[in-house]
């Protein structure tokens, strides 16, 4: 992916889909902050240096697509969709690997039911080290950032609203999105997962994707104030999007 390649803008952020309400400009290829640059130039993807071919990879892991590849509900079984090498917002294709087994690999992705894994052929996909877990304590309203392994970061997070709870289960980041409006109701940036929001309420038109985003309205962090995404403090999300690699699993637990 060229660095400085400029995608065109995209509608997205929290409950995303394809046709939602707030334009984002996404920068897959940014890997690099610039003092007072704001949050525009924003780090999407942190790739480690390749592994010693004597020292296999070990805890969390992604898998960056090589080429297209068949989704399929078990290794070699029935077809569930093509997997292109970059997302709908045109970042590089990185899926959480929740298992192995001989020449395939178990990953999530959006395109199947909340917490539920497919399986992409191992070759078709280079293994990266995630080193940033996320995992979220509803009933905490906190979301605890840990680097490889040890606390790096808490976050207190606006939650699902009453017949709009967030889902638990087990995600992934699949997008870094930055928006380019004065005051836009999703704040500076998001984190686009894996996962959907089954409990959509009416009326509701913004899609069902999930994220953790930033908002306006500061004060309802700590509350259950949203569609079933998770909302954070813009200094929090700025911090996020600087640091959380594409592919990193997010845990959200009641």
């Amino acid at each position: 992916m060229a660095g400085r390649r400029r995608t065109p803008a995209v509608a997205a952020v929290a409950l995303l889909a394809a046709a939602a309400v707030l334009a984002v400009t996404l920068r897959p290829g940014d890997d690099t902050r610039r003092a007072g640059s704001g949050p525009a130039r924003t780090q999407v993807e942190r790739l480690p240096p390749p592994p010693d071919a004597d020292r296999p990879l070990h805890g969390p892991l992604g898998a960056r697509l090589l080429r297209p590849v068949v989704l399929r509900d078990r290794p070699g079984g029935r077809m569930l969709r093509l997997l292109g090498r970059r997302t709908e917002f045109g970042s590089k294709r990185v899926l959480a690997v929740v298992g192995q087994r001989s020449g395939w690999l178990a990953v999530l992705t959006h395109h199947l039911p909340n917490s539920r894994a497919g399986w992409i052929p191992a070759d078709g996909a280079q293994l990266l080290f995630e080193p940033y877990t996320l995992h979220v304590d509803l009933s905490a309203r906190r979301l605890v950032v840990r680097h490889r392994g040890r606390v790096a970061r808490r976050i207190a997070v606006a939650i699902g609203r009453r017949g709009a709870a967030t889902p638990t289960g087990r995600f992934a980041i699949t997008d870094t999105l930055v928006t380019r409006r004065a005051g836009s109701p999703y704040g500076c940036c998001a984190l686009a997962l894996s996962g959907r929001q089954p409990n959509i309420v009416q009326g509701w038109t913004g899609g069902d994707r999930l994220a953790i985003h930033g908002t306006p309205a500061e004060h309802t962090v700590g509350t259950r104030a949203t569609s079933g995404c998770l909302r954070a403090r813009r200094a929090d999300m700025r911090w996020l999007v600087a640091r959380v690699p594409l592919g990193a699993p997010v845990r959200i637990r009641a």
